[in-house]
């Protein structure tokens, strides 16, 4: 793990990203604004620990780079085991996630561990997890609770130490109080929880990220680091950003190849000026106060004067 220095904040990225096939935005979190400073100190406390994790957050928002961190974090020395649950098949569900044996189905010469067994001693990801089938996640919970899996085809089952760290998009109870999620994988589940706030909730880490991107795709692309204007930082810190970190990612990466000269600038984003979020004033509010100079003080205090008296 390595620190660069980004708007003069800690960039968290990982040494062997060049050779990792995950996405750009998959290795790379900032933890500069207020909320996500806070993420990082659970996120610290909880990675020690035994506890599965879920972690809740909006498409595209860095879950798995999370759920890394906790990885890396622990004292595991088994791998860390990304697995998403929607693209996992119906019918081989079981197999897929739990293994078979020598001979369980036509062509199966070999026996397989799953994406569990080969989990063990290390953490399992489930991105996703209210996509997996009932059956499943009720086989699941067995083997986390007893500590085995039973392959598809075995007659014994076959011990693991898996740690759980699991994502989800949507609100798992209201899953459960309809059928569709089951209660006591959720309640276990429930025993440690990571919430990572959508982009816009962290205004402040926006910057950094685009920094990271930029200099990232300059480098893959041979081309020189433009700097983003102060015009453009003040468009990227006011869009409300429904796609998250992904988004932001694609924006960068499409200024970087239509800007021509030494700086982006905010037509070359190509985003719509929106007014900004509660979280985003109170941003700009948090920095005019502690870095502002005298003037812009006073304006905002009478500004603020003048909004309590409406």
């Amino acid at each position: 793990m390595s620190l660069h220095e980004t708007y003069g904040q800690p960039l968290l990225t990982f040494p062997d990203a060049d050779k990792s096939p995950l996405s750009i935005r998959a290795k790379a979190l900032v933890f500069v604004d207020p909320r996500s400073r806070q993420l990082r100190e659970d996120l610290e406390n909880l990675a020690p620990r035994a506890l599965p994790v879920l972690i809740r957050g909006e498409t595209g928002s860095g879950k798995e780079l999370l759920a890394r961190h906790i990885h890396r974090g622990s004292d595991r020395t088994g791998l860390f085991v990304s697995v998403n649950c929607g693209a996992i098949s119906p019918t081989y569900a079981d197999a897929e996630l739990f293994g078979y044996a020598a001979g369980a189905h036509s062509g199966a010469a070999s026996s397989r561990a799953g994406w569990f067994g080969s989990a063990n001693g290390g953490t399992l990801y489930l991105d996703e997890i209210g996509d997996l089938p009932l059956p499943i996640q009720i086989k699941l919970l067995a083997a986390l609770e007893n500590h085995e899996v039973t392959r598809v085809g075995a007659h014994q089952p076959s011990p693991v130490d898996v740690r759980l760290v699991a994502a989800t998009s949507i609100d798992l109870a209201q899953a459960v109080a309809v059928g569709k999620f089951h209660e006591r994988l959720f309640h276990y589940l429930n025993e440690g929880q990571l919430e990572l706030p959508a982009l816009r909730e962290r205004v402040g880490d926006i910057l950094s990220l685009a920094e990271y991107f930029l200099g990232i795709y300059s480098q893959r692309l041979d081309l020189p680091v433009p700097l983003i204007s102060d015009a453009a930082q003040r468009v990227l810190e006011h869009h409300s950003w429904p796609g998250n970190t992904r988004e932001l990612e694609n924006v960068i990466h499409f200024a970087l190849l239509v800007s021509s000269g030494d700086e982006i600038l905010p037509e070359h984003l190509n985003l719509p000026v929106s007014p900004p979020s509660l979280a985003q004033i109170e941003h700009q509010a948090r920095q005019i106060l502690n870095h502002g100079t005298e003037a812009e003080r006073s304006a905002l205090k009478r500004l603020l004067e003048g909004l309590a008296s409406v």
